[in-house]
C-alpha cells in the first residue's frame, strides 16, 4: 500500500531543550488581521517606562536590548508556546528538526514560574539521568529559574557537548527536591523503534514526530510484516512520553491506519490557519487490531494520532490521560533574520473534540506498575503427573510443544518490565482470538 506524504509545514509543540523546539519549515504569514486604533495611553506608558529605565536603572541598558526584552515579554505573555527567536535561536530551531542537535534531550514548558519537563527524549542524557515527564526544574546549577523566561532557561541548559549541568527538580510524590547532574551531548533522535513482541504481534514506538516519521513508520511495519509472512495479527503503537512534533506528520501517521474520513482539522483567526486533513484509502494493517499507549508525556501530535484513531474506532487507547496541548504554532520569518513562533490555531479531533487543557482520556485507564514473577509451586500436581495417567492422542510432539512454550516465554520476557505494554499485548491476543471466533 502506498500513501502520499505531505511536506511538513506546521509545528504543534513547544520548545525542546536539546537544542530544542521543533520546526518543519518556514511558515510565513502573508495576511495579518486588520489593525485597529493603537491605545495611545498604553503607548505613552510604554514610552515613560522605557525612558525611566534608560535614566534610572542601576546599569546602562542599550535600546536594542530593551526593545528585544519588550518583544519577548509581549509574546511570552500570550501563552506558553508563543516566543521570539533571534537569528541564532531560529537557526538552532531549524537544526532541531533534522533529529540531530545538541543539549540535554528534553521538551519543556513553563508552569508556575518553573520549567516543567513535558517529556524526556529516549536515549538522551536527560532520559538516561532519570528525568521524567511532569518534573519541575527549580534550579539550573546555582541559578533559580523563578523569574526566568523559558528562553532564558533554555539558554542556560544549552552548552558545549561534554559539559555538565546540575538540575534541582521537584517531583510529585517525593518529599524533597531531587538532584541530577546531566552531561550535555549531541542529540540524535531516532523517530521510530520497532520489534516483535510475540509471533504475529508487532511493537512500534514513535519518539517524536519529524517530517519523515510516517514514511519511517511504514517501513518499520513492512519489515515486521516480512518477519511474519507479510501479515501482522496486531500492533502496539507506543506514544508514551512523545512530546509531539509536526502536524502534517501526525496526520500522515493516522492516515496509515484509517481508510477514509477526517483525521484532524484546525481553526484560527487568519485564513491560512485553517487546515483539514482527510484519510486516503488504504490500511497498512488490513484491519488488524491496534492498541495505542499514551500517558501524561504524550503531547500535541501524539494526541492528534490517538484522538483520530479513537474517534474512528480504529484502535484501543490504553494508559493514562495525555498532556492536553491542542494548539498549533507557526514560524514566521522576520527581516532581521530571526523569527516569531506564534500560536495561530487550535486543532480538533475528527469528532470535533478540542483536547486543549483536557488531553485524551484512554479507553482503558491503566497506570504504570511493575510486573514481578511469582514463585513457581513445584508441589502442585497435574493429571499428567499421576502414576498410570493415560496418554493424550491429540498432543503435539515434544519438540513442537517445547518450541511453543519457548516462544510464549520469550514473549512474556519482552514485556515483563512494562506492565502497560504487557497488558496491551494480552489485549491484542484477546482481540485476535475473538475475531477468529
Amino acid at each position: 500500500m502506498s500513501k502520499q506524504f505531505k511536506t511538513a509545514l506546521v509545528l504543534v509543540f513547544g520548545i525542546f531543550v536539546g537544542i530544542t523546539a521543533s520546526l518543519t519549515g518556514n511558515v510565513l504569514a502573508n495576511k495579518t488581521p486588520e489593525t485597529q486604533g493603537l491605545p495611545l495611553d498604553q503607548l505613552r506608558n510604554f514610552s515613560d517606562i522605557f525612558s525611566r529605565i534608560k535614566s534610572d536603572y542601576v546599569e546602562d541598558v542599550d535600546d536594542k536590548t530593551l526593545l528585544e526584552y519588550a518583544i519577548r515579554g509581549m509574546l511570552s505573555g500570550l501563552d506558553p508556546h508563543s516566543t521570539y527567536l533571534d537569528a541564532d535561536e531560529y537557526q538552532e530551531l531549524r537544526i532541531g528538526t533534522t533529529g540531530h542537535f545538541g543539549g540535554l534531550g528534553i521538551q519543556v514548558g513553563m508552569e508556575d514560574g518553573f520549567v516543567k519537563v513535558i517529556s524526556p527524549i529516549d536515549d538522551t542524557p536527560a532520559f538516561n539521568a532519570g528525568l521524567k515527564a511532569g518534573d519541575l526544574i527549580i534550579r539550573l546549577d546555582e541559578k533559580s529559574v523563578k523569574g526566568m523566561t523559558l528562553n532564558d532557561a533554555v539558554k542556560v541548559m544549552r552548552g558545549k557537548p561534554g559539559t555538565d549541568i546540575h538540575l534541582t527538580v521537584i517531583r510529585e510524590g517525593e518529599d524533597k527536591p531531587l538532584e541530577f547532574t546531566v552531561t550535555r551531548d549531541i542529540i540524535q533522535v531516532q523517530s521510530i523503534k520497532s520489534r516483535m513482541l510475540a509471533p504475529g504481534f508487532g511493537y512500534v514506538r514513535i519518539t517524536n514526530f519529524q517530517s519523515k516519521t510516517a514514511r519511517d513508520l511504514l517501513d518499520a511495519i513492512n519489515t515486521l510484516k516480512e518477519e511474519n509472512e507479510d501479515k501482522l495479527q496486531g500492533l502496539v503503537l507506543d506514544l508514551r512520553n512523545n512530546p509531539g512534533g509536526v502536524l502534517n506528520a501526525a496526520a500522515d501517521v493516522s492516515d496509515l491506519f484509517i481508510n477514509k474520513g477526517k483525521l484532524v482539522y484546525t481553526e484560527g483567526r487568519i485564513e491560512n490557519s485553517h487546515f483539514e486533513f482527510n484519510a486516503k484509502p488504504g490500511d497498512v494493517l488490513d484491519g488488524a487490531p491496534v492498541v495505542v499507549l499514551i500517558n501524561g508525556g504524550s503531547a500535541s501530535a501524539s494526541e492528534i494520532v490517538a484522538g483520530a484513531l479513537q474517534d474512528h474506532n480504529r484502535a484501543i487507547i490504553l494508559g493514562s490521560k495525555s498532556f492536553g496541548k491542542g494548539s498549533v504554532q507557526t514560524i514566521q520569518e522576520l527581516r532581521s533574520g530571526g523569527a516569531v513562533k506564534i500560536t495561530t490555531a487550535r486543532y480538533f479531533t475528527p469528532s470535533g473534540r478540542s483536547i486543549q487543557g483536557e488531553g485524551i482520556t484512554p479507553d482503558i485507564v491503566l497506570d504504570k506498575f511493575k510486573l514481578t514473577e511469582t514463585e513457581h509451586n513445584s508441589l502442585r500436581l497435574k493429571e499428567s503427573d499421576l502414576k498410570g495417567s493415560i496418554s493424550n492422542p491429540t498432543k503435539h510432539g515434544d519438540d513442537e510443544a517445547k518450541n511453543d512454550k519457548s516462544k510464549e516465554k520469550d514473549a512474556i520476557d519482552k514485556t515483563a518490565d512494562d506492565y502497560q505494554l504487557h497488558e496491551a499485548l494480552l489485549l491484542l491476543k484477546g482481540l485476535n482470538i475473538l475475531s477468529k471466533k
